[in-house]
């Protein structure tokens, strides 16, 4: 059976489809309001969104430091520093 990139974006599309519905039900199952401090700032949530704005902030976490690793790495191999016991 042949692949396609179009058979891709269908396969895609079903799996941002069911992750999408396991979410609303995640989100309806955990509707109760909770109150939220952060630094100073304090407010009512429902339980579910911030527990998604906690999963988001810690994506983000892992995320900057490997982007930033990520572009010294592409960085390096565009313009590849001399080696200091290199022969002439």
């Amino acid at each position: 059976m042949r692949h396609s990139r179009l058979g891709g974006l269908w396969v895609g599309l079903i799996v941002a489809a069911v992750v999408l519905v396991l979410l609303l039900i995640f989100v309806l199952q955990n509707s109760q309001t909770v109150q939220v401090d952060y630094f100073g700032f304090s407010g009512h949530l429902p339980l579910a969104v911030a527990i998604l704005l906690g999963v988001a902030a810690g994506a983000l976490l892992v995320a900057l430091p490997g982007t930033i690793r990520i572009l010294q790495l592409r960085r390096t191999v565009r313009h590849p520093r001399p080696a200091a016991n290199q022969r002439q």
